[in-house]
Parts: structure tokens; sequence; C-alpha cells
């Protein structure tokens, strides 16, 4: 099989890049396609401020004209500063299942980030952890969250024979919502308050989420960057993932814990399941993608629990489960029993730990290789 490799320089590789996966996962009924136009500006420089501090390069492969693979490398120096490590990124690979079209992309990777003087290669890692991260190797007769990924199984054959061995998982959870919580759950929540000041805040428009933005992710920034795929997002990628974010909240699945001072200690941030919706859309808002958006976030059957943060020295208190009873009063209220994580790192035990009082399953695993070059 002769595979031809060509790196995205124009709009007729980016375009293929950009569309294969809408090919290649057309009849697969659990695959959940992301927005067109999101994906194409998060490959531009003049639209991505990552690439501010970012290296990326990104090829297509193909056999006999027809695109049969992709897959990006990333060279990101502020995780590099972080810790200390020359390691690249691969990101975004989509590939037929054929070992010499698997073997083609990641070579192809391989050889410039040696080039470029990196140690190593690790991945699917996107240029941050808000962005596509992890091949998922558990829970493919699930559907993913908007927020999540979702790929073929035969990939991680073609990463193992290439050498890439795991580095860290990510496992995401599907809890059930009892119809009642019990009393002695708003027991320890009021105990909490009274102890340390705390203050619960819930929203009913966008007007009075707006406040909140900006200190939503500093608080972000505060408590995951010691985490592992994690960096300190600078000013300009922080408002980048605010316009792509915000807008499609519901404000009211978005819960606000205030310390004694009035400064944010922890949020948490649900959405209506949108992943059905996205499937009608296709990838696109026109003609119809928006109304089937729109419909997703007015009647929700289940919930997507996008992010959870608390300030360090709250993390051992209970904020998280605090945070929980507000989301159950407000899904209990819509009729929500079920919900849907993202992905947790497997040895982050403080988040995990947030389930225990729900019944809840593991159901979903998502990998990060690594190679050291020789």
């Amino acid at each position: 099989m002769d595979i031809t490799i060509k790196e995205v320089k124009d709009n007729k590789t980016l375009n293929d890049f950009v569309s294969l996966p809408y090919r290649l996962y057309k009849e697969d009924k659990f695959w959940v396609p992301p927005m067109k136009a999101d994906e194409k500006k998060a490959l531009l420089p003049d639209k991505n401020p990552a690439f501010e501090f970012s290296k990326a390069k990104f090829w297509v492969a193909y056999h006999n004209g027809q695109c049969v693979g992709r897959i990006g490398g990333i060279i990101n120096q502020l995780w590099i500063e972080k810790n200390d490590k020359k390691m690249g990124r691969f990101t975004r690979p989509e590939f037929i299942d054929d070992p010499k079209v698997a073997a083609a992309l990641l070579q192809t990777v391989e050889e410039w980030i040696k080039s470029e003087g990196m140690e190593g290669l690790q991945g699917p890692l996107g240029f941050s952890n808000l962005d596509h991260q992890g091949l998922l190797v558990e829970g493919h007769d699930w559907l993913p969250s908007v927020a999540s990924d979702y790929h073929f199984a035969y990939y991680q054959k073609h990463y193992e024979a290439l050498g890439y061995k795991k580095e860290i998982d990510w496992i995401e959870f599907r809890i059930t919502f009892p119809e009642n919580l019990p009393e002695k759950s708003f027991k320890v929540a009021d105990m909490l308050k009274k102890r340390y000041g705390l203050k619960s805040v819930n929203f009913k428009s966008k007007k009075e989420l707006e406040p909140y933005k900006k200190k939503v992710f500093d608080l972000f920034n505060e408590a995951f960057t010691q985490l592992f795929g994690t960096f300190k997002f600078p000013p300009k990628l922080k408002e980048y993932y605010m316009d792509k974010y915000f807008p499609m909240l519901n404000p009211r699945y978005v819960k606000i814990i205030l310390d004694k001072e009035g400064e944010m200690a922890g949020f948490l941030i649900a959405l209506p399941s949108l992943s059905k919706a996205m499937q009608k859309a296709g990838g696109k808002l026109l003609p119809f993608g928006w109304w089937h958006l729109s419909k997703g976030l007015k009647k929700p059957e289940e919930m997507d629990l996008m992010l959870t943060g608390v300030r360090p020295e709250f993390q051992k208190m209970g904020l998280a489960a605090l945070l929980m009873n507000e989301l159950w009063l407000t899904a209990k209220e819509d009729g929500i029993r079920f919900v849907e994580t993202t992905g947790m790192l497997e040895n982050n035990h403080v988040a995990i730990q947030m389930w225990k009082s729900f019944d809840h399953i593991q159901h979903k695993r998502k990998r990060c290789f690594v190679k050291l070059f020789e």
C-alpha cells in the first residue's frame, strides 16, 4: 500500500485534515461530531493563542488520492518549562485500520519532534487539557460527552505495535442521582457553610453569570496546574476558551461557592447533555444545527459534568460534595437522573472520591501513551 504524507499548508489539506473523522465515523452510532468551525479554528495560528507558546505541524496521509489518515505534532513550551522535560506531543490522530498508515503518520511526527531537540513523544494530547486528549481504550459502547472523545478500538494495537506504552489514564464515570438525598448530606453542607463562612451562588441568566467568568478561569489555573498535562493558562488562552465554552452554558447548571471574603472557593460547571443534539447537527450550526443544540439545552434528559475546581486550601473540606448537592437540587427540579463526567486522572483520588456518596460506575477510560527516543 503506497502512502503519501503531506503537511497541512493549504485549504485542501486543511479541509481534508478536519473532515476525515466525519467520513471515518459516519456509520458509528457512538461518535459525537464536534463543530467543524471550532476544529478548524484550533489549527490556525491567527485564531488559536496557544500558538504564541507552541510550535505545531499537521499532516495528512493519502492513498490513491484519498485521505486515509491525519496527525499533528505539538511542542508546548509552557508544558516543557513546567516539567523540565523536552517532550513533544502528538495530537488528533485518526486513520484507517492499516499498520502502514499508522506507522507513516507516527514516524512523521517522531522525525519532526526529534529535529526540534525533543527526547520523546506523548499523546494523544492537545494544546491544553481543554483540548483533545487521550485515546479511548475502554467504553466503546457508550456515548461520549461533548467534552470527551471517541475513537476506534483498533487504534490501541497500532500504538503499542509502534513502541508506545501507557503513561497515564483518565477515567470517566456515570452517576445515577437518587430520588432524594439523605438528610445528613444537607446537615453537613450547612455545617460547612457556617464553619467556614461559605455561600452558595446559583444563577438564572448569563447576565448574572458574566461577572464570574474570569474568576472561574483564575481558579481553574490555581486548582489544576499541578495535574498531568496542565499548565498555567496565559490571559489570551483564557479568553479563547471563555469565548468558546461560555456561550454554550446553561447558567442554572453552574454552581459557585464563595468564601467569607466573597472570593471564589470552588466552582462546578455542568451542562445538559448535548451529545445526541451534536450528532443530529452533524458538526454544523447551519442550516438546522443550532435548532438541535437549542432543543438539547432546553429539554435535557441527561447531564454532563464538565469541570469542578476547588481552591487548594479547601480541597479536603468537602466543598466538592457541597457543589454536588447544589447540582442535585437543579437536576431533581429538571427531572435529570444521569450524569456523565469528563475524564479524571486515575491518580486524582480527591476528585474520584466525589462519587462515593452516589450510585456510580466507572465505564470509560482514555490513555496517554509515551515513547522515549533512543
